[in-house]
């Protein structure tokens, strides 16, 4: 049995869809903070409450057989994290490390982390391996990489076995259609383009155009969400098989150009999607591209909806019928 943090969140929710049709049994537990209960899968038996409450985390692993966790429950607006850092070591380090105190407590060994290409900060080279030197720009990936390195210690006194997934731009959506991407505030490039075509706001911004770029605008890595829950599964199924400790990266070791993703929005959707240049923002490298080699050689996980068009195609099919989210 698994127990997903977070898994009324937008990869979490997926991840839960994915464990739920795959036969697992699956117990999810998301204080509703940021996350839906119309996300969570029907199969899925869903406990409210917080991380930061022993108490309620006791409760589950004395209720369910849990032989494993997926941890998603992390705030990670980037933004937010700079102008408030203590709500995120609040959160996600003093939640985490009750978690592990609730995990050691119940015998609880294997856990799969949800962690993210911030914990590199700006990128000595493209494409980012796992072995790259790790110096966080902002207090989101500091509070990840600070979780990591708390499973590594946990590991090496009491058993703990942990993945840690380092995962580039998440995007896209389930090809159902029926859950997908919805944050308040939204920050995220593909949903605000679609917003634009959705009709919710008159342009998007782009940030900067004088990068060292092939058209001076930002690259990033863009991964399905569809993808990264498979390599959630993967991770399990690897510690759970006496795989050891270990960090990947998950990308899909190309870079699309803010421009190009613009662009092939325009195309999927058929609007025109104004766009407007503005100044670079604070913080954003020119380009993250991760190499997920690692993951593919260790794990067996490879990307399959890795074409852009395929990307933006399954999150305007999301967006266009749910232009309010979960509302």
């Amino acid at each position: 049995m698994i127990l997903v943090l977070g898994g009324a969140g937008y990869i979490g929710s997926h991840t839960v869809k994915m464990l739920c049709e795959s036969g697992e049994e699956v117990v999810v537990a998301d204080s509703l903070a940021t996350g839906f209960k119309q996300a969570v899968h029907p199969k899925a038996k869903f406990y409210k409450g917080d991380l930061r409450d022993r108490e309620f985390l006791d409760n589950i692993f004395k209720n369910e057989k849990i032989d494993a966790v997926i941890h998603f429950a992390a705030y990670s607006l980037v933004g937010e994290s700079v102008t408030n850092p203590l709500k995120y070591y609040n959160n996600n380090l003093c939640g985490t490390e009750i978690l592990l105190e609730s995990m050691v407590n119940a015998g609880v060994k294997n856990i799969v982390f949800s962690s993210t290409a911030a914990t590199y900060g700006e990128p000595e080279r493209i494409p980012i391996m796992e072995t790259d030197k790790t110096e966080p720009t902002n207090p989101y990936g500091e509070t990840k990489l600070s979780m990591e390195k708390m499973f590594k210690w946990t590991g090496n006194a009491n058993g703990l076995k942990f993945v840690s997934l380092r995962y580039f731009n998440a995007c896209g959506a389930d090809e159902s259609g029926k859950i997908g991407e919805a944050h308040n505030p939204e920050t995220h490039l593909i949903p605000l383009i679609l917003q634009v075509a959705n009709g919710k706001r008159d342009h998007i911004s782009i940030f900067g155009t004088d990068y060292p770029t092939k058209d001076g605008t930002c690259i990033r890595d863009y991964i399905h969400v569809t993808d990264l829950s498979k390599a959630h599964i993967l991770a399990v199924k690897y510690l759970k098989d006496g795989g050891k400790s270990d960090i990947f990266n998950l990308g899909n070791g190309i870079g699309f150009s803010v421009r190009e993703v613009i662009e092939m929005a325009r195309k999927v959707t058929g609007h025109t999607i104004p766009a407007v240049e503005a100044p670079r923002r604070a913080g954003d490298p020119a380009q993250l591209i991760a190499s997920s080699e690692k993951a593919k050689k260790i794990l067996g996980w490879k990307p399959e909806h890795d074409s852009l068009e395929e990307i933006i195609a399954s999150a305007w099919k999301w967006h266009k019928n749910h232009p309010d989210g979960y509302k």
